[in-house]
């Protein structure tokens, strides 16, 4: 009797083991039958994460807290982007790694599909003014508008059957950054101050869309080393204007900004430009709508607005 109980327990066994074995191998081709989408920065990945629901898994080819314009792919992650069957990134030139990269199915450049501007910014080496395209034109959010709308219509394509869900989702993120834009016009529209300084350029769609100015050490590179003349015109400029906070960028060296502000007795503090976003910003789970509205408040309250 023990015997037959024995064995029918073995086939049991056998049999939930077989199962087992099989849904993880359903699992295995579920995934490997499902499109991989690449997103190159933290805002471009935050609106295919709001479209997508729970109906696929994009991957932001930025590792967590790597500044944007620095990353270069290891030889493992361009072989997964080369694969990916879609691939949005940023362009305007915050990825060099991108030129002659030879995509094997679907890539947008969707630095071609929003409004861009220039930024000049004078470099004291030799008193020249240099005009480049800014790239962080995510920070305009009627750009991020025209890349919700092009990246839906991207994932239409990709799953056809999720389109009312996708269209949605679409026009519940819009309207979140309609809202958004209308505080930052509310809450930015009476300032006593009328400039913010920060340590690299990354701010100028901000300051452009809500009317007030940026004053930087130095130009679009965070890595850009700054001259002593203008360290010393932005102390001044504290100084003159009662300047109570100046900001630097998470992903930058605070080293410059902190000798002006302890040289010219303010505070300092940490914007986030959202190329790409911290581990401790993640572990938070933060949105592009919590890290802007923390901007928000930083900036407000620098220019001291009513």
């Amino acid at each position: 009797m023990n015997f037959k109980n024995t064995i029918f327990i073995a086939v049991i066994i056998l049999f939930l083991f077989q199962l087992v074995v099989m849904k993880q191998d359903a699992q295995i081709k579920e995934a490997a039958d499902r499109p991989t989408i690449a997103l190159s920065t933290f805002s471009l990945y935050d609106i295919a994460k709001n479209i997508l629901g729970d109906t696929a898994e994009p991957f932001m080819i930025l590792p967590l807290g790597v500044d944007a314009h620095s990353y270069e792919p290891s030889p493992k992650e361009v072989i997964k982007l080369y694969k990916s069957d879609l691939v949005v990134y940023s362009g305007a030139g915050l990825e060099p790694w991108i030129d002659g990269f030879d995509f094997k199915n679907r890539a947008i450049d969707m630095s071609l599909h929003v409004n861009l501007k220039n930024l000049t910014h004078e470099y004291d080496e030799d008193n020249q003014n240099h005009t480049k395209v800014d790239p962080h034109y995510w920070l305009d959010i009627q750009n991020m508008i025209k890349a919700t709308e092009l990246i839906t219509k991207e994932f239409t394509v990709l799953f056809p059957a999720n389109k009312e869900l996708y269209n949605k989702n679409r026009d519940n993120y819009v309207e979140m950054l309609i809202t958004l834009h209308k505080d930052y016009k509310e809450k930015l529209s009476t300032c006593k101050l009328s400039t913010i300084i920060v340590n690299h350029n990354a701010f100028s769609y901000l300051s452009s869309s809500y009317g007030f100015n940026v004053k930087a050490i130095s130009g679009l590179s965070p890595d850009a080393q700054p001259s002593a003349k203008s360290m010393l015109n932005l102390i001044e400029h504290v100084k003159e204007h009662n300047v109570s906070t100046i900001f630097f960028e998470s992903f930058a060296s605070d080293k410059a900004i902190k000798s002006i502000a302890n040289e010219a007795k303010v505070s300092v503090d940490a914007l986030q430009p959202l190329g790409n976003i911290t581990a401790n910003e993640a572990e938070q789970n933060l949105s592009y709508e919590d890290i802007m509205r923390s901007n928000l408040e930083k900036i407000s309250k620098a220019l001291v607005c009513k």
